[in-house]
């Protein structure tokens, strides 16, 4: 339990507090803040942290906010920019965006007895002085020129503005245009080295025992401490509650909980862009230091266990304009709400996450975990495909497709897409920045063709086959249908497009659609080198994951798996179950004299770099796993 009192800590250094004075002034009165850190985020997702003490960051703050600190190539992933010999990268401090102050809980300040704390700057990676690098470089960017380029585009199509909110009637009413950005963030809790059992897992899922449930013992304290100093923070928190995964923890003895083992998700309000993305990267180090003071561990990966339901991030995104009167109004919002579902600006946007999925999904699910979570069955997206609701009316919700528009009746401000395939380990800066490149390439046909929104609705609910101006034909984009129970895997493979099963398959989008990778470059928001070191960061990863970590993993797997009957005791049944598993175990993973298992295969493969092998290797392996842990698991429920 957090005993400290929370009204002395300092938590938030906004940006308007920025100055050398003002920081002074700030840090002198919260001696327990004893090291500044600089956050700059690489093209992998990886944040920077080191310890600066705070008396030498006060000795010249100007200097500091002007040059940063200086570290190597070595030291963060930018493969192809930052090499051994040329590997300067300075991190600059952002002075735009709210600074954090991460509280060591464990270890008091003897001074002031509040925790030590770290005053972390979200920052810049500059290469060699000259080029600014990484994940929030490119976001900045992103936005700054979807900004500038809607804005030219609304002054040369002013007939939009008879379909959008009429508080607006023509670019000049615009003050700034500013782009919204939240996330959900789900994530499992257990105790530590408790093994999950995935029929009980799988079961209560089904069953629905813990979605939405009243939490209880230490997972409930450390919810709710971590809800209440994260409104400490300015997040303001919307809700936390039990996702549909997990277990009822039991009481042990000793009178504490134990076999912790549950799926919760946390959500606060949007915020800018470049701002939602720094807010929730301190979250989750938030949420990791609360839970670990009860025991607990958190897991933020994508599918932490097969079989049972995974982590998503929910990403939302919505455009809005500050007029001069201030007045702050939805670009989505269309002018009448009874009879469209969105304005040209809206629609223009959702086709273009539509249109260039194929390039924005590297940068969604750029991990083999990320891939496992998409399958069907798990209320999560597998298809390129949006839903809109029944009319514009009656929104809804189907949480069986890959973006959906988000409405509330009435509600002009409410009117957003909700992207469902990233997952906390998503980079969410370079989600977001792909996103918007390509809602800005959707909106700028939509507005340069003068399309209205019967139009646009039209071309979105298009039918497979049919010919549009900006849709491929042989494609469907809408359905308010369940895209699991009511399309087979033909049908959805047919009409929404074949999904990637492996981080090589999905990269290859970048060779196989190099015309939609073109909106990424627009004044140079992604370079082609930069587009490169993303790719080679990302098969690297993929490639190094694979050989130390899955397959090691597979290994474990497959020794579990011991002969458990008695061959004078057993039945057929037994016999028959059991060869089956063994032929799978030596197929997976025992080499002959005159042949290799099929991990020894995958290693071979991506050791010659022979990536596409590897990716086919890798997707059999998988299956046959899966049937190893089913064939293992009736096998198991046979024996006395």
């Amino acid at each position: 339990m957090i005993s400290y009192d929370l009204d002395k800590m300092l938590f938030t250094v906004p940006a308007d507090k920025h100055s050398p004075e003002e920081l002074t002034a700030i840090l002198k009165a919260h001696p327990e803040i004893k090291f500044i850190s600089v956050v700059g985020i690489d093209v992998g997702g990886h944040d920077t942290d080191e310890k600066i003490p705070v008396e030498e960051f006060l000795s010249d703050i100007p200097k500091f906010l002007t040059h940063g600190v200086q570290t190597d190539g070595s030291s963060v992933v930018l493969p192809k920019i930052a090499n051994l010999s040329n590997a300067k990268v300075d991190i600059i401090p952002d002075t735009t965006v709210n600074w954090f102050v991460d509280h060591n809980f464990n270890y008091a300040d003897p001074e002031t007895g509040l925790p030590v704390g770290t005053l972390r700057i979200p920052s810049s990676l500059v290469h060699n002085d000259s080029t600014r690098v990484g994940s929030r470089v490119i976001l900045r960017d992103a936005i700054d020129n979807f900004k500038e380029d809607l804005m030219d585009l609304l002054r040369e199509n002013p007939y939009v503005f008879e379909h959008m909110d009429p508080e607006i009637s023509s670019a000049d009413d615009i003050e700034e245009i500013v782009i919204t950005a939240a996330t959900e963030l789900e994530f499992w809790v257990k105790t530590p080295d408790d093994d999950a059992d995935r029929e009980q897992l799988s079961t209560a899922q089904m069953l629905k025992e813990q979605y939405w449930k009243r939490t209880t013992g230490p997972v409930r304290t450390a919810l709710e401490e971590t809800l209440l100093i994260l409104q400490r923070y300015g997040f303001d928190m919307e809700m936390g509650h039990k996702e549909v995964g997990g277990v009822k923890a039991k009481l042990g003895n000793s009178g504490a909980y134990d076999h912790v083992m549950e799926q919760l998700e946390i959500d606060w309000k949007y915020s800018t862009a470049v701002q939602a993305a720094d807010n929730e990267n301190h979250i989750k180090y938030v949420v990791r230091d609360i839970f670990r003071t009860y025991g607990l561990e958190v897991t933020f990966m994508a599918k932490p266990m097969e079989g049972v339901a995974g982590n998503g991030e929910h990403t939302h995104m919505g455009v809005a304009a500050r007029l001069k009167n201030g007045k702050m109004i939805n670009m989505f919002s269309p002018a009448d709400p009874d009879k469209d579902y969105m304005s040209p600006i809206g629609f223009g946007g959702l086709m273009g996450i539509l249109q260039n999925y194929d390039v924005i999904n590297p940068f969604v699910s750029s991990s083999i975990d990320s891939l496992n979570r998409l399958k069907p069955g798990y209320e999560a997206p597998v298809c390129t495909v949006t839903s809109l609701g029944h009319s514009a009316k009656l929104p809804s919700r189907n949480r069986t497709v890959l973006v959906g528009l988000v409405r509330e009746y009435g509600n002009k401000m409410a009117t957003r897409f909700e992207l469902r395939a990233p997952n906390p380990k998503s980079n969410t800066y370079l989600v977001l920045a792909a996103s918007f490149m390509a809602m800005l390439d959707g909106i700028k046909e939509a507005l340069e063709h003068g399309k209205i929104p019967a139009e646009l609705e039209k071309s979105v609910s298009k039918a497979y086959g049919e010919e549009d101006y900006y849709l491929d034909a042989d494609r469907m984009y809408r359905t308010e249908l369940d895209v699991f129970d009511q399309f087979t895997e033909e049908e959805r493979a047919k009409y929404f497009g074949k999904s990637p099963r492996t981080v090589w398959e999905n990269l290859q989008a970048f060779k196989e659609h190099p015309d939609k990778l073109e909106i990424f470059k627009r004044d140079e928001v992604m370079s082609d080198l930069v587009l490169a070191s993303y790719e080679d960061a990302i098969l690297s990863q993929w490639s190094t994951e694979l050989t130390n970590r899955v397959i090691p993993n597979v290994m474990e797997v497959v020794r579990a798996c011991v002969k458990c009957h008695d061959d004078m005791e057993s039945v057929d049944y037994d016999r028959y179950y059991w060869g089956k598993i063994d032929e799978l175990r030596n197929e997976l993973g025992r080499d002959k004299l005159e042949s290799d298992c099929l991990l020894t295969r995958i290693v071979k493969a991506l050791d010659r770099k022979d990536f596409g092998t590897a990716s086919q290797l890798q997707i059999e392996m998988q299956e046959k796993v899966e049937e190893l842990r089913n064939l293992y698991i009736i096998y198991k429920k046979n024996l006395f």
